[in-house]
């Protein structure tokens, strides 16, 4: 498991503010670039693991752990740090995982839901990076 996980998360306010479609793009591309390191090396954990259940688990619960100890060391979680590391597993770290299209790339962000969903008490789920451009609105007629 990488040590300073939490370096996965460098720039999330101005990553998370205004997203468009373009902008989104750009950011994903720039975060593969700039953090992909760190997926790379969580997914070797696990393919390189004789028990890939227990490797998902393991690096899971180390992120996950990584992430609190990084952002609140102990202290009360603040709501708005909170929402917006939700927003940029949902919005980055997911949809990158996937995008290696590494066979465990999916059990991986399930293993890596669950073990962030109990360690922050929360229910956030995930998606694709072609599922969530989708969902970004298009202009219509150059108007929006």
């Amino acid at each position: 498991m990488p040590d300073h996980i939490e370096l996965i998360f460098t720039d999330l306010q101005l990553m998370l503010r205004k997203l468009k479609k373009p902008s989104y793009m750009a950011n994903m591309e720039r975060f593969r670039r700039e953090q992909g390191h760190f997926i790379d090396e969580m997914l070797a954990v696990i393919k390189e693991s004789e028990d890939e259940a227990e490797a998902i688990a393991r690096v899971g619960a180390s992120f996950a752990d990584q992430t609190d100890e990084a952002f609140f060391a102990g202290r009360k979680r603040n709501g708005r740090k909170m929402a917006d590391l939700h927003f940029f597993m949902i919005y980055y770290v997911f949809p990158a995982i996937l995008l290696t299209e590494e066979e465990c790339a999916q059990r991986f962000c399930d293993g890596l839901k669950d073990a962030w969903n109990a360690k922050f008490a929360s229910n956030i789920s995930y998606t694709t990076y072609d599922g969530l451009c989708d969902t970004f609105r298009n202009k219509i007629f150059g108007i929006f």
